[in-house]
């Protein structure tokens, strides 16, 4: 696939890794240019490009930034129309050890609403950047998990099939709206690594899904 990644941060890193290894051609895009092509220049099939209507012609578009600046970050990145956006953010609140946003609506439905043009998937976000950056098998040898939720059954067709490709297990959960329930999984996850200093090398799953 033509996958172009928005963010340039241990989360975008992992992605241009992984999608590099499985064969997909990258473009990679953030607000620091040479951030950027330095990204680039460790991977094959890896291409630094500017902000300005880096969407163009491809097949997926993953925003890899915090929650507060990936509208911008889309929006800067051209026309989104029927384009697959992969939302893996999550709304921390500064100490990451809390949601901003719950119950009601989501991080990825507030995406979509702002980008209505979009088939907006929330996916990867219980995945650590640590975990991604190493690939789907853990220590223990046991695959990692991609939860995704959206509303356009293509869209999270190709998402299931990006994760898959790159080795995870995944896991259809449901509508946009489960959205609400995978954030605050990630908050859990993200407290057991940190706040309880169990490391990084965790990811949630579900026993009995597969």
């Amino acid at each position: 696939m033509q996958v172009l990644v928005i963010g340039t941060g241990n989360m975008g890193a992992g992605f241009a890794k992984q999608l590099s290894a499985a064969g997909h051609q990258v473009r990679v895009t953030g607000r620091d240019a040479a951030k950027a092509a330095a990204l680039a220049a460790q991977f094959t099939h890896v291409t630094a490009v500017a902000p300005q209507n880096a969407a163009d012609g491809q097949d997926v578009v993953v925003v890899a930034t915090a929650y507060g600046d990936a509208v911008a970050a889309l929006q800067s990145v051209g026309s989104l129309q029927g384009k697959t956006v992969v939302d893996i953010t999550n709304p921390l609140t500064p100490d990451y050890m809390g949601l901003t946003l719950g119950h009601s609506t989501s991080a990825a439905e507030e995406i979509a609403k702002a980008v209505p043009s979009a088939h907006v998937v929330k996916a990867f976000n219980t995945v650590l950047a640590q975990v991604l950056g190493q690939g789907a098998t853990l220590a223990d040898g046991s695959q990692v998990n991609v939860f995704y939720a959206g509303d356009q059954q293509d869209a999270k067709n190709t998402v299931q099939a990006l994760a898959a490709s790159m080795g995870f297990a995944t896991a259809d959960a449901g509508g946009l709206v489960n959205a609400r329930y995978l954030e605050p999984l990630a908050g859990l996850n993200i407290y057991f690594a940190y706040g309880a200093g169990r490391g990084t090398a965790i990811a949630p799953a579900w026993q009995g899904l597969q």
